[in-house]
């Protein structure tokens, strides 16, 4: 990325082709759900290595992230409170079963390349998913609500699915791979899942064990593993930039949201002073999200997303500010039906533009 164009015009590049695959998969979504009709949700840390619809093999859209430093959440929190409520309250309005991984990360090969937002420490990772698993089971019961621990180990991609009676299953030593065995596998292990929530999960499960195999066949380098991010992502909007060592994604549910960037700044900044990164390719990218062009959401999504650039700027000008002047800017809303970024403000050295 010696070119400061680069960092950039490579985002809306790989916006416009995660675009056009989400919207060609658009009749296997529906495919899809027609025979698995649970809607699935992944509370996940900000690290952009963590991407479930390509560590499970499904298609694009069926799963929705949330993102925090860490996958810390809390049901308390006003903004998450609401935004998990509406979406259980959808999901439940159409007759569909909610199924919400809660998710913690490490690698078995180097702590070090595990979990940042812990202070690289999986055991504080793990407990945490669990008392927000525990959080989930005393606001919604265990009906149509279901959450379940996973971890995520990044050298392999491999799920490690937290059970009931503490039992646990690392897929990356599973040998069950028919649908008939998965099943049995995860009744197993959730005894008190619904029947129409295990056969769901289950080609989520078989597609991770097909990765894994995949994963191990390619011998990926472990530096592909490690932390080159050179994006802070703030908002929401984010499904297309979950390309290895991309970026920090930051969702705006914390209401210590502050510390979350600056932790992310922090980290970003790091990365170039270790040498593992370009300083003149990172960008600040912010989205703010809609679905209905013609009503307040779509100019709101613009409000919001400029409020999100402008408040990040300001953190990192107040707490990291030897980055500042290494950062390009793009500014920009999403929409949902589309996973099309649509540009607002774009600020390098050599362009500033801007879109109403």
């Amino acid at each position: 990325m010696n070119n400061l164009n680069t960092g950039i015009d490579y985002l809306l590049d790989l916006n416009a082709r995660h675009s056009q695959a989400f919207m060609d998969l658009a009749t296997e979504r529906r495919r899809y759900r027609g025979e698995h009709p649970t809607e699935i949700a992944a509370l996940k840390c900000m690290d952009g290595r963590l991407h479930l619809p390509v560590m499970t093999q499904t298609a694009l859209g069926i799963i929705q992230p949330f993102r925090n430093l860490g996958g810390i959440f809390d049901l308390g929190w006003p903004f998450f409170q609401a935004a998990m409520n509406q979406w259980v309250e959808y999901s439940i309005s159409r007759g569909r079963y909610c199924l919400v991984f809660v998710t913690y990360h490490f690698a078995r090969g180097d702590t070090h390349r595990g979990c940042r937002g812990f202070h690289y420490e999986t055991d504080a990772a793990r407990n945490a998913a669990i008392k927000l698993k525990e959080q989930f089971d005393r606001v919604y019961g265990k009906g149509a609500v279901v959450s379940i621990v996973c971890g995520i180990e990044t050298d392999l991609d491999a799920l490690i699915l937290h059970g009931e009676n503490d039992r646990s299953i690392d897929l990356a030593n599973t040998k069950e791979t028919s649908q008939l065995e998965v099943e049995e596998m995860l009744r197993l292990l959730y005894s008190s899942m619904p029947e129409r929530v295990i056969r769901d999960l289950t080609p989520l499960v078989r597609g991770n064990i097909r990765h894994i195999a995949e994963i191990r066949a390619s011998n990926r380098p472990i530096e592909e593993s490690e932390h080159k991010e050179w994006v802070l992502a703030v908002g929401r909007g984010f499904d297309w930039l979950h390309v290895i060592n991309t970026a920090f994604i930051v969702g705006p549910f914390d209401p210590n949201l502050a510390v979350a960037i600056e932790t992310a700044a922090r980290l970003l900044k790091n990365n170039f002073d270790e040498g593992r990164i370009d300083p003149s390719g990172i960008v600040l990218l912010t989205s703010g999200v809609y679905r209905d062009e013609a009503g307040p959401e779509f100019r709101l999504a613009k409000e919001k997303a400029l409020f999100l650039s402008k408040f990040t700027l300001d953190i990192i000008q107040d707490k990291v500010p030897d980055l500042k002047p290494h950062l390009q800017i793009l500014t920009g809303r999403t929409d949902l039906n589309t996973r099309k970024f649509v540009m607002i403000d774009r600020l390098d050295k050599h362009t500033k533009q801007s879109v109403a």
